[in-house]
Formats: C-alpha cells, structure tokens, sequence
C-alpha cells in the first residue's frame, strides 16, 4: 500500500530521458552547481562504479583520479540538478559493484574491460 503510494506520487518526478549506462561506463556528468545568485555547470567526468536502488531513490556512484587522489561523488539519477549524462567509454561489467578499483594506484585505476566493436 505505501510503496503503490510512494510511486504514484513519484511517478511525475522521474527522469525518461536518462543516457543508458551501466557499472564500468566512463561517463560525463554534468551537474548544475549554484554559487550565490549564480548557476552553471560543471562537469564531473570518471568510471561508475556502483548503482543503487530503484525508482525516485535511483543513485550512481562516479570515481575519477584528480592530482593522485582517488575522488568520488554519489549522484541521484532523477536529480534536477543533473543537466545531463554522456557516456564516454562503454565497457563489459564483470561484477554489480567495482569497489576494488578503490584499491588500485596510477593507470590500473582507471582499467575495465572495454567493449570491443565487430569491425576492428
């Protein structure tokens, strides 16, 4: 009863235009940032690493290496805040979740499992 409630309610609230990504994408965030009366958009660019929940809840988790220290920040999917998304890099996830890329320093960081095109 109250998660039929919940989702009526939401329903208006989620996103249908949403870039198709998955865990192990590099992808391009670009968030709307407000600093005073102003607004403009930043971009955070890095690997998914994670996805959460479901519906209104919806979150991802981006993981990018910025001057040696590993940087990551939780975006909602259905946020108004979020301009748009684009995916760099499509990749073959081989787990629901990469936390252990958290473990790993330098160039192996940023290593997943790329998909390769037929042709080349």
């Amino acid at each position: 009863m109250n998660q039929d409630l919940l989702k009526e309610i939401t329903k208006d609230q989620i996103k249908t235009d949403v870039a198709n990504f998955k865990v192990g994408d590099g992808v391009r965030v670009h968030a709307k940032v407000r600093e005073g009366d102003k607004e403009r958009i930043q971009v955070f660019a890095g690997i998914v690493i994670a996805r959460k929940g479901s519906g209104i809840h919806e979150t991802f988790t981006v993981r990018r290496i910025s001057y040696g220290e590993g940087v990551e920040r939780v975006f909602p999917v259905n946020s108004p805040n979020i301009a748009k998304i684009e995916v760099d890099r499509d990749s073959v996830p081989m787990r629901a979740r990469l936390y252990y890329l958290r473990d790993r320093i330098g160039k192996q960081a940023s290593k997943v499992k790329e998909k390769r095109l037929a042709n080349a």
